[in-house]
């Protein structure tokens, strides 16, 4: 666990440098819109969120619905080893 917050701290350090050298305002034209003095880091940032909340959302929806899916089958082989307990647990009849 300590690895992982040690990853997190350097990525975190590196987007802050790299923010702190990428300052300078830049003007963004997208169709009609047009924006004056955006910081450099702030629109690559801001490019990259948008691309993890485009990529991130389909990909939860489908990890949710596989998680359901596990769930309602997991829930079906407990209720088929309940059935094959109880046919197991009735005495059998053999002929005389």
């Amino acid at each position: 666990m300590a690895f992982g917050y040690f990853v997190v701290a350097v990525l975190a350090a590196a987007v802050a440098v790299f923010a702190l050298q990428n300052g300078a305002p830049t003007p963004v034209r997208f169709m009609i819109w047009n924006l004056d003095g955006i910081p450099l880091a702030g629109l690559i940032l801001g490019a990259f969120g948008a691309g993890l909340l485009i990529a991130g959302v389909p990909l939860g929806i489908q990890r949710w619905r596989a998680r359901s899916q596990t769930r309602r089958l997991e829930a079906h082989v407990k209720d088929l080893q309940a059935q094959r307990d109880r046919m197991n647990e009735t005495p059998r009849r053999t002929g005389s």
